[in-house]
């Protein structure tokens, strides 16, 4: 059955906030999000399970705090190298071809040290089973503190690979005629995208909630 997305935008609107938070958003249709979502938002409300309002009040993660700690920019070991390396994590890889390989791995490196995070590249030599595939016997990577690792991988995705894909979806927009576009609504184009942010940002809030009350 057809539903009308009139009837939709006025049942959530008229219902009162904690009715609105009760609803629970992985069994509506996707048509039924596009109006739940926005009045979500309307209203400032954060989409968490009961029982995780009731014990910790949401922490705003819209602006996130500006006191967060960095894992030692300038702290050395015995060798002169960062200490972090001891637990580093790698967050970007290219392989080291001749063609802007190295001002690739510049970019980055660049990108990450303007969000504050420490990182150190180096170029590593490919094992036998890495080559087969690739006419090159190395690849350049950089490392970054362990705890920074997500933070950094989605920095660079951010500010290297998402300027990239908005250029493509802009092009691959425009080239659909104007009947398709109401099917090009990036929360049923990205469904997975959006899934992942309520996912992490739920179990972040999660979290926070668990420590408190071991507190």
């Amino acid at each position: 059955m057809k539903v009308d997305p009139e009837y939709l935008r006025e049942h959530y609107g008229s219902l009162s906030d904690e009715a609105l938070l009760d609803i629970d958003h992985s069994e509506l249709t996707e048509m039924a999000q596009l109006y739940y979502d926005p009045e979500i938002n309307r209203r400032g409300l954060k989409r968490m399970r009961r029982a995780d309002t009731a014990t910790a009040a949401p922490v705003p993660l819209d602006n996130p705090p500006d006191d967060m700690p960095e894992a030692g920019r300038e702290a050395l070991d015995a060798d002169g190298k960062q200490a972090w390396l001891a637990d580093a994590a790698e967050a970007f890889s290219v392989f080291a071809l001749p063609r802007n390989s190295e001002s690739r791995v510049a970019d980055a490196c660049e990108v990450l040290d303007r969000a504050g995070i420490p990182c150190y590249s180096e170029k590593i030599e490919l094992s036998l089973d890495e080559r087969e595939p690739y006419p090159g016997t190395h690849r350049w990577r950089i490392m970054v503190p362990g705890n920074l690792n997500w933070r950094a991988m989605s920095t660079l995705e951010r500010d290297i690979s998402n300027p990239d894909f908005e250029a493509a979806w802009k092009a691959f927009l425009e080239a659909q005629p104007e009947r398709d576009l109401p099917a090009m609504h990036p929360k049923l184009v990205f469904c997975g995208l959006f899934d992942r942010i309520d996912r992490v940002t739920r179990v972040y809030q999660e979290e926070l909630a668990r420590r408190r009350q071991l507190r």
